[in-house]
């Protein structure tokens, strides 16, 4: 499966990475290389290297779970390729903010696939708003952790005052559920139909 072969790309990257100090400056997002020296491949592969083991597992974890449900109700609308279009696009729209933000910020760097795990993540809610998802072994409606998850990471944003791209994670669960509604506008009717049938 496409998730399987993605999550093995990202931690195979994201190893190389721990291991090779200078790969990981080469392929982290730092904007004045991006404005400077023209390196626009670094919007797309700052999403396959982490700050740790921890960052890396989180979002691997996610991605296993709520990826292979993406991956075959996209796959079922677009195929296969517009699966790894959709996850590599929601890395690279997922940072742009960030990036215009920091445009001009030599002290700014991000890393993580945690914006294009967003857009997955919010694909999956989209289509299964009272889905149990368990956090910390507790069960969640999708719908309430989507609506928690949106306000504390605008909350954090605003606030700025840990090293996490809350950003990014607005923006790829945005994207996510843009796309979805791109690729099937009546996505939307069934969404509002569950919506209005909560069932566990």
């Amino acid at each position: 499966m496409l998730t399987y072969a993605l999550i093995a790309i990202t931690v195979l990257v994201s190893w190389l990475a721990f291991e090779r100090p200078r790969l990981l400056d080469r392929l982290i997002l730092w904007p004045p290389a991006i404005d400077r020296k023209k390196q626009f491949d670094r919007l797309l592969t700052h999403g396959f290297i982490h700050a740790d083991w921890q960052h890396l597992l989180f979002n691997m974890i996610t991605l296993f779970f709520f990826g292979r449900f993406a991956e075959q109700v996209i796959t079922e609308l677009i195929g296969p390729i517009g699966f790894i279009a959709f996850y590599l696009s929601a890395i690279v729209i997922a940072i742009l903010p960030t990036y215009l933000r920091h445009r001009h910020d030599a002290r700014y760097r991000s890393l993580g696939a945690s914006g294009a795990v967003s857009a997955v993540l919010f694909a999956f809610i989209l289509i299964n708003p009272w889905s149990l998802i368990f956090i910390f072994f507790l069960p969640v409606p999708a719908i309430l952790y989507g609506v928690f998850y949106v306000g504390y990471s605008f909350w954090m944003d605003r606030k700025g005052t840990d090293n996490t791209n809350h950003s990014a994670h607005l923006s790829g669960a945005i994207y996510g559920v843009l796309f979805m509604l791109l690729m099937e506008p009546r996505i939307a009717g069934v969404f509002l139909q569950r919506l209005m049938s909560p069932s566990f």
